[in-house]
């Protein structure tokens, strides 16, 4: 199994930034492929950007395209989430997940029901 715990999260004004952190622990970081994930009140969890097991392929949903950028350190054991120009929306409790793979195809997932691990979030609050 594999434990994974959010940090970085907070209260920051709308344009500002923040970085997200997920630490994994308990296997290989790298035997994994990522997601980060969020969900607003009242809402439904919903998809944020994917992963490969190596960082080299990543996806991010429209809603951040542009304004976010995933990665990863497996020396680490890390994976980041930097998130710049933050809007009223971006407001939510981020989540990060991991599945393992066993190939080296570059595959990323973008569905909840693909990830097997989930770490227990991190608030992200944007104000005006």
């Amino acid at each position: 199994q594999v434990q994974l715990v959010e940090s970085g999260g907070g209260l920051v004004q709308a344009g500002g930034s923040l970085r997200l952190s997920c630490a994994a622990s308990g296997r290989t970081f790298s035997r994994y492929a990522m997601g980060w994930f969020r969900q607003a009140p009242g809402k439904e969890r919903e998809f944020v950007a994917a992963m490969s097991r190596s960082g080299g392929r990543i996806y991010y949903a429209d809603s951040v395209k542009g304004r976010t950028t995933a990665s990863r350190d497996n020396a680490k054991n890390t994976a980041y989430l930097q998130m710049n120009s933050l809007k009223l929306d971006d407001t939510a409790v981020y989540y990060c997940a991991v599945r393992e793979v066993f190939d080296y195809t570059g595959t990323y997932y973008r569905r909840i029901s693909d990830y097997d691990y989930w770490g227990q979030g991190t608030q992200v609050t944007v104000s005006s």
